[in-house]
């Protein structure tokens, strides 16, 4: 059987041993904290270390929080330049406006970026679903710049190419997208009619607007209603020959807006036709396979082909008098002369708004010349 240790009563010489002993451990403990709980001993050290900080290293450091705060806010609406490299951009992300360049630009563009570096950093979003690569941006704006500084890399291979200057513009809808990509084109150099009456249908069929009216209403919206007219007649022939033109570039705004007339009359079949049966070597030798039936059209000659009962032969054109001109169209002009000077008269149904707008500009650039 264990023999139980009997319990004494401690001695005073004890009692003050472990008194001793209990202050040994805790000689580092402030006297004012002795009693305070755990949790209250660590908040008034933190206290007492936020006031040795002093004033001004708060300050500093509020300035700093209020830097990051005001670097994220300026990141988030798109106000901070930076580099990407070029294989991150994608330049086909939005169809462009713009048809053509010309390479005596691209020169020129190459050699100033060459010479005096890129001034003005182009305009990208960043797309959905990047790569262990990094980041995808599409490009919203700056397409000359951006295939001037890949020429570059791809003649001297020099590491400062590899990287263009740019901003992320926060993720857009596709509508303000197609209006930034416009907007910039037309302050840098004026898009043609045609131009504008393609990128109206694109951005209509991607779904960006409600259709292509909507669509040219939007996208020139600073435009006269005279203009936003001449865009819808392009964009009629875009939506109707886009396919079969070879040179649409090459189309005034006369011709063009007399193509327009034409297939509202009902022409696309006979101008698919007559277009396929040649082969262009430029605009000009285009525009004599169409010109033949917007002739008919205009003139009122029916094709027999279709049937029916023909109309009338259209009346004798050219050279009336030494002051009267008849047109294939069937507009008159009238020559005369009074004490203010020199009067025009034009006569004929065809005559509309649009006609007349397209007539004072090929005036107005006869007598500027």
């Amino acid at each position: 059987m264990v023999k139980r240790r009997r319990l004494e009563t401690p001695s005073s010489d004890d009692l003050s041993r472990i008194e001793e002993e209990f202050r040994s451990e805790t000689f580092d403990r402030p006297a004012t904290a002795r009693g305070l709980a755990p949790i209250a001993q660590v908040a008034a050290d933190s206290a007492s270390h936020a006031q040795a900080d002093g004033t001004d290293i708060r300050a500093a450091r509020a300035r700093t929080e209020a830097d990051a705060a005001r670097l994220h806010a300026a990141q988030a609406q798109g106000l901070l330049m930076t580099e990407i490299p070029l294989e991150q951009i994608d330049a086909d992300a939005m169809i462009r406006d713009r048809l053509t360049m010309g390479e005596d630009e691209m020169l020129e563009l190459r050699h100033s970026i060459a010479a005096h570096g890129l001034r003005l950093p182009i305009e990208v979003f960043e797309l959905p679903g990047g790569d262990g690569a990094g980041p995808r941006y599409g490009l919203l704006s700056g397409y000359r710049r951006l295939l001037a500084t890949r020429g570059l890399l791809e003649l001297t291979q020099a590491d400062k190419y590899r990287t263009i200057r740019a901003i992320v513009r926060p993720q857009e809808d596709s509508g303000s997208a197609f209006v930034s990509m416009i907007e910039e084109n037309e302050v840098r150099e004026e898009l043609s009619h045609f131009e504008r009456g393609r990128i109206a249908v694109i951005a209509a069929n991607h779904g960006a607007f409600a259709n292509t009216e909507d669509a040219v209403a939007k996208l020139f919206a600073s435009g006269s209603k005279a203009k936003r007219s001449k865009i819808r007649s392009f964009a009629l022939i875009f939506e109707e020959l886009g396919d079969m033109l070879e040179f649409p570039e090459g189309l005034t705004e006369r011709r063009g807006l007399q193509l327009a007339t034409a297939l509202r009359q009902g022409a696309e079949g006979r101008l698919r036709t007559a277009l396929s049966e040649r082969t262009p070597s430029d605009a000009e030798e285009e525009w004599l396979a169409i010109e033949p039936v917007i002739r008919v059209e205009d003139g009122g000659v029916r094709d027999p082909s279709r049937g029916g009962r023909p109309k009338k032969l259209p009346p004798v054109t050219g050279w009336i008098d030494d002051r009267t001109l008849r047109t294939s169209s069937g507009v008159t002009i009238r020559r005369a002369q009074d004490s203010r000077g020199h009067v025009i008269r034009l006569e004929g149904e065809v005559l509309n708004g649009e006609l007349m707008d397209s007539l004072m500009l090929e005036l107005r650039a006869l007598l500027e010349r």
